[in-house]
């Protein structure tokens, strides 16, 4: 008989970012938070992620944006260092009000230059899905849609553009087919932006 692919500690894992991001929706919009986070997971585990990159996938935004350091802990005591050490690894801030948008993405970005590999694949998973998001919120809004984000777009294309060029500088054979979508994706959303001009 084979392995089982999952344990229950990712059901306990489901249920641990269900419970924390149970009224969080994404940006101005009626998804759901956690509809983004199983998301994360899949592609990590369409890609060869291990049930601890999956387990992070689901859990990445939970410091974030739901408790700083103590949920962190949360996550550290009941799914254990590794797991906790890639949300931490792709977490942007654990301060609450954040700090500012700029600065920040500039010390994650210095940072995601030298995390461990294992951190990238649900990293680069997490950006896929946010690009692919931008992508298809732009498509329904226009201009407009960027009145979501606190960035402005050429931040925001700046932002994006820069994490492709630390993934393609670190890509390895895990995450190819990710890097190459992301670059589809951005290459889409620059074509969509100059067709509407």
């Amino acid at each position: 008989m084979p392995e089982p692919a999952t344990s229950p500690r990712l059901a306990d894992a489901f249920e641990f970012a269900e419970e924390i991001h149970r009224d969080q929706r994404r940006k101005k919009t009626d998804a759901p938070t956690l509809s983004h986070l199983m998301s994360v997971a899949a592609l990590v585990m369409e890609n060869g992620g291990d049930e601890d990159q999956a387990i992070a996938a689901l859990l990445h935004d939970g410091p974030e944006d739901c408790g700083g350091q103590v949920v962190l802990d949360r996550i550290r005591d009941r799914f254990g260092d590794r797991v906790a050490t890639i949300v931490e690894d792709c977490t942007d801030t654990l301060e609450t009000p954040k700090p500012h948008w700029e600065p920040r993405k500039r010390q994650y970005l210095a940072h995601l230059r030298e995390v461990p590999e294992e951190t990238l694949l649900v990293s680069i998973s997490d950006k896929v899905h946010n690009a692919r998001s931008i992508l298809e919120g732009y498509r329904q809004e226009g201009e407009t849609f960027w009145s979501r984000f606190t960035a402005t777009r050429e931040q925001t294309l700046w932002y994006y553009d820069t994490l492709l060029e630390i993934f393609q500088q670190r890509q390895t054979p895990q995450i190819e087919a990710l890097v190459l979508e992301l670059e589809r994706v951005l290459e889409s959303l620059r074509s969509e932006i100059l067709a509407s001009r």
